[in-house]
């Protein structure tokens, strides 16, 4: 039998490596041919955003999995191996599994009819109806309403995390129309729960189509509450008031997307126990979001004394995100920043590092490998320098980045500006995703 790795790359070859965001008639009826599996799977919680999408599931998973659940993932995309986005009551899908799944598919619908993010999703599907399961987790690609994910008729509820400028070529350059996408998930009669949206323009599209929906729209900030305590935070609703410890994912954001998680879970037939969702705050684990590398090849490139922290954020949420984490680092330990910094193409450099300029002592810009369209890095150091960031030049790769950074008193450097880099590192410095 074919590698699994094998079968997904003929179907990205055979579309050229383009994304097409649609809910085509091949992939339905691909869908079909399978025996519907998306109509067979457990209570389905589907999240869509721009921010903190997959820190959510990972937020849902440890809660539920804490109070003795079982629970299918499906998230993307994946940073060292694409098993990581199909997690199958608690495990992630075999290989074996795997690769008899897409050989199936593939004797089915031909690569350039179904991409592989439709192929990916609906061997999710297959493996979710084969095993027992009390709750299937659902993350979205870049959209909502025409993503390939959006086929579960009746979910136990749906989640919305905040929202921001991304993928513009395909969801619109104002956030009414990216808010309008990401709303295409809401179904009738499911509870529908949304963060606490920066922009007015976000909030009011999500209210229209939950009204228009009849789907009953729950808000961060205003139907549950979050205030700082010693050591944790407060979380209130109209039914509780609970006291809870800081998560384990770094960054003031990861509490308002652990306080979303939380809300979420109110819409399941049995509460889940306050000692739970403290558990799974503690025990939650999600790669390359702020994640503190103290091992590994590229942590050894380090003199003593230095940090090394990796996150793959790459918009201008996820900028602003950093910097606030960099103002209390800076409050802390008046360590000096440095960035290694790679993006792709379809991203916006100066939105992302405009915030975070403030706080950097340095930067050196990388390539990408096996990904394009990437910036060069002259061009991207050119946008740091454009940014602020006098002290910004081209790398030829990330160990020599490392060691051109790490020089005189000990410092903290953050590998920042795409997934796709942060698996990049993850893989050289010996680490395997989650």
């Amino acid at each position: 039998m074919l590698a699994s790795a094998t079968i997904l790359q003929r179907f990205c070859r055979a579309r050229g490596g383009k994304i097409i965001l649609a809910l085509e008639p091949a992939y339905l009826g691909l869908l079909k041919q399978l025996g519907e599996p998306h109509k067979k799977i457990p209570p389905v919680i589907h999240v869509a955003g721009t921010n903190g999408k997959g820190s959510v599931c990972a937020f849902l998973r440890a809660m539920l999995e804490a109070a003795g659940c079982k629970v299918h993932v499906y998230t993307s995309p994946h940073l060292v191996r694409f098993h990581e986005r199909i997690r199958v009551a608690g495990e992630l899908i075999s290989e074996e599994e795997l690769a008899e799944i897409l050989s199936h598919i593939e004797s089915l619908a031909a690569p350039g009819k179904v991409s592989d993010f439709e192929a990916g999703t609906a061997a999710a599907f297959v493996a979710f109806a084969r095993h027992k399961a009390d709750v299937a987790i659902l993350e979205t690609g870049m959209g909502g309403r025409l993503d390939a994910t959006n086929v579960i008729e009746k979910p136990l509820a749906t989640v919305i995390t905040r929202l921001s400028f991304d993928h513009r070529e395909y969801l619109g350059d104002t956030l009414t129309l990216i808010a309008r996408e990401k709303a295409g998930i809401m179904r009738a009669n499911a509870p529908c729960f949304t963060a606490m949206q920066p922009a007015a323009e976000s909030l009011e599209t999500l209210r229209a189509a939950a009204n228009e929906k009849s789907a009953p729209l729950f808000i961060g900030g205003t139907n549950w509450r979050v205030a700082p305590c010693d050591n944790g935070f407060h979380f209130e609703d109209s039914t509780r008031t609970l006291d809870l410890p800081l998560p384990a994912l770094p960054g003031t954001h990861q509490i308002e997307n652990a306080c979303l998680a939380i809300a979420a879970l109110s819409a399941l037939p049995e509460p889940i126990p306050p000692q739970a969702i403290a558990r799974g705050l503690q025990t939650v684990e999600w790669p390359a979001r702020l994640q503190k590398i103290t091992t590994g090849a590229l942590f050894e490139l380090l003199p003593p004394g230095w940090q090394l922290w990796l996150d793959g954020g790459h918009n201008d949420s996820a900028g602003a995100a950093l910097a606030a984490e960099a103002a209390r680092w800076r409050a802390v330990d008046h360590c000096p920043l440095h960035l290694v910094f790679g993006m792709l193409a379809t991203k916006n450099p100066p939105e992302f590092l405009a915030p975070l300029a403030p706080f950097v002592a340095s930067l050196r810009a990388v390539a990408i490998p096996g990904e394009t369209p990437a910036f060069v890095p002259a061009d991207l150091a050119q946008a740091a320098r454009d940014a602020g960031i006098a002290d910004a030049a081209a790398s030829t790769g990330v160990p020599q980045a490392l060691t051109e950074l790490a020089t005189g008193a000990p410092g903290r450097i953050l590998i920042c500006g795409s997934l796709y880099l942060a698996g990049h590192v993850l893989r050289l410095n010996g680490n395997k995703a989650l």
